[in-house]
C-alpha cells in the first residue's frame, strides 16, 4: 500500500518586522499607513520590510531607505526593532508548537510544520482546517498575523503561502491537494520557485521561459542544450511541485552573522579595524547565545560603488570566543583591503562550519597550526564570566576598551543591544 501523502505547512508572518514595529510604537509606526523598517530618514540603511501600502509605491526590501523615501514620500522609515522581532518570532514559532508535532524555523518569521500522519490526532480534520485553528492561536497569543500555506511538500507550502497573503487577496490561508500539485504550479512565474533568482530568471527570459507551464511545456531536448541536462532536470522537478526534503526539528543552524552599514563611507583602515572589533563581539556573543563555536570565518566588504567582496579562513578547530575570531577576521579584513582600496559602505563578519559539541573537530592537516588562531582555556574562562556579567547587567555592560571613548555614549546599534543581541539568522 502507498504511503499517505505528506501533510506540510508553512506558517509566514506577514509584513513582520512592520507589524512588530507598529506593536513596539503603537502611537507613531502603529498609525503609519505607508511604513517603511530598516533605518531612520537620512541614514544609510536597506528596507528590512515595508507595509503593503508603501510597496504598492515601489517599496520593496533590500534598496536604500532615501531611494524608498524618494518613491514614497509620505512614509514614515524607523529601525528594525531586533529583540522585539526576536521575541516576537519566539512567541509565534511557540504558539505553532501547541497544535504541530514538528516545528522548523526556516528563517525569524518563517517556519514549517510537518503534519504527516497525525490524521488520527487531529481526528480527521482537513488541512485547511488545521490550518485556519493555527493561524487563529498565533493571532490570539501574538497579535501578528501570519499566511500558511500547506500541501505535500515544503515547495508546494512556500509557494502557497504566497498565495495566502493579504496583497494577493487570500484569506491568510492556501492549501493544494494531494495530486493537484501539478495544475496549482501551473499557476506560478518561475520567480515564485526557490532557487531561482535574478540572474536565472535573466536567461530563462532570454528563452522565452517565464511562467512554469513554458517550463513544462518546453521541448527537453531545447532545455538540455541551453540549461544543460543537470539544471534543466532540477527545474522540471520543481516545476512539476515534486520535492523530497525532509522538514526535520532539530535541524542546524547554518551560520550566524553581523553587518552594519555605516552613516559615511569609511576609508581609514583604523576606523574599519574598530568597526570589525565591534562586529565580532556581537556575533560571537550571538555565537554563544545559541551554544555554538564555528570553525569559519568570512569577512565582507561592500565598497562605495556597491561592489561586494568576501573573504573566508577556516579554522582548525571550532571556536566560540573573540580573541581567535578576532584575529582571523583582522587577517581577513587585511587580505581584501590589500586587493583593493577603496572607501566602505558596509562591514560584516559571519561564522559558519557551526559545531554544537555534537560533531568532533576535523583537523586541517594541509597548513600549518596558527597559534593566534587556537582557542586557549584562559580564553574560555574570560568568555563565561563575561557572559555572566552581560547576562546579569545586559549585553552592552562590558566592551573591550578599544570601543569606547572616554565620556562618549553608545552607538546606536550598542544602545539597541543593552537588552540583547539580535541576529540575521541563516
Amino acid at each position: 500500500m502507498a504511503p499517505a501523502p505528506r501533510r506540510i505547512l508553512l506558517a509566514d508572518a506577514d509584513a513582520f518586522f512592520v507589524a512588530v514595529a507598529r506593536q513596539v510604537d503603537p502611537d507613531g509606526a502603529g498609525k503609519a499607513e505607508h511604513l517603511v523598517v530598516g533605518g531612520r530618514p537620512g541614514s544609510r540603511g536597506v528596507v528590512c520590510s515595508a507595509s503593503y501600502a508603501a510597496r504598492a509605491f515601489g517599496v520593496r526590501s533590500g534598496m536604500s531607505i532615501g531611494q524608498a523615501l524618494r518613491l514614497c514620500p509620505q512614509a514614515l522609515a524607523v529601525p528594525v526593532p531586533r529583540k522585539s522581532c526576536s521575541d516576537a518570532s519566539r512567541a509565534i514559532r511557540a504558539a505553532l508548537e501547541r497544535l504541530a508535532p514538528v516545528v522548523v524555523a526556516a528563517s525569524i518569521d518563517e517556519f514549517y510544520c510537518d503534519l504527516t500522519g497525525t490524521e488520527a490526532l487531529y481526528r480527521g480534520e482537513s488541512l485547511a482546517e488545521t490550518a485556519h485553528r493555527m493561524r487563529a492561536t498565533v493571532i490570539a497569543d501574538t497579535g501578528l498575523s501570519v499566511s500558511i500555506g500547506g500541501g505535500t511538500s515544503r515547495l508546494i507550502a512556500k509557494i502557497a503561502a504566497g498565495a495566502a497573503k493579504p496583497n494577493a487577496g487570500a484569506g491568510g490561508v492556501h492549501i493544494v491537494a494531494a495530486g493537484a500539485e501539478e495544475a496549482f504550479m501551473r499557476t506560478q512565474p518561475l520567480s515564485e520557485i526557490p532557487g531561482i533568482g535574478p540572474r536565472a530568471q535573466e536567461k530563462l527570459a532570454k528563452l522565452g521561459l517565464v511562467r512554469v507551464p513554458q517550463v513544462l511545456d518546453a521541448d527537453r531536448t531545447m532545455l538540455d542544450r541551453y540549461l544543460g541536462r543537470d539544471f534543466s532536470a532540477w527545474l522540471l522537478r520543481k516545476a512539476r511541485g515534486i520535492d523530497d526534503s525532509p522538514v526535520v526539528a532539530g535541524e542546524r543552524q547554518k551560520s550566524v552573522s553581523r553587518e552594519d552599514t555605516f552613516d559615511h563611507d569609511i576609508a581609514d583602515d583604523d576606523a574599519l579595524a574598530v568597526e570589525l572589533q565591534r562586529l565580532v563581539v556581537r556575533v560571537v556573543g550571538d555565537l554563544r547565545g545559541d551554544g555554538l563555536a564555528a570553525r569559519t570565518v568570512t569577512v565582507k566588504l561592500r565598497e562605495a560603488d556597491f561592489s561586494t567582496r568576501l573573504a573566508s579562513r577556516t579554522l582548525h578547530e571550532p571556536v566560540s570566543t573573540e580573541r581567535p575570531i578576532l584575529a582571523a577576521a583582522r587577517a581577513l579584513l587585511a587580505r581584501l583591503r590589500h586587493q583593493r582600496r577603496r572607501p566602505v559602505r558596509l562591514l560584516g563578519v559571519a561564522l559558519s562550519s557551526l559545531d554544537d559539541g555534537d560533531v568532533p573537530a576535523q583537523l586541517m592537516l594541509l597548513e600549518p597550526v596558527d597559534d593566534a588562531l587556537r582557542e586557549t582555556e584562559r580564553d574560555r574562562r574570560l568568555a563565561a564570566a563575561l557572559d555572566r556579567v552581560r547576562g546579569r547587567f545586559g549585553a552592552g555592560a562590558v566592551r573591550p576598551a578599544s570601543l569606547v571613548e572616554p565620556g562618549a555614549p553608545a552607538t546606536v546599534e550598542e544602545r539597541r543591544e543593552l537588552d540583547g543581541p539580535g541576529r540575521r539568522p541563516r
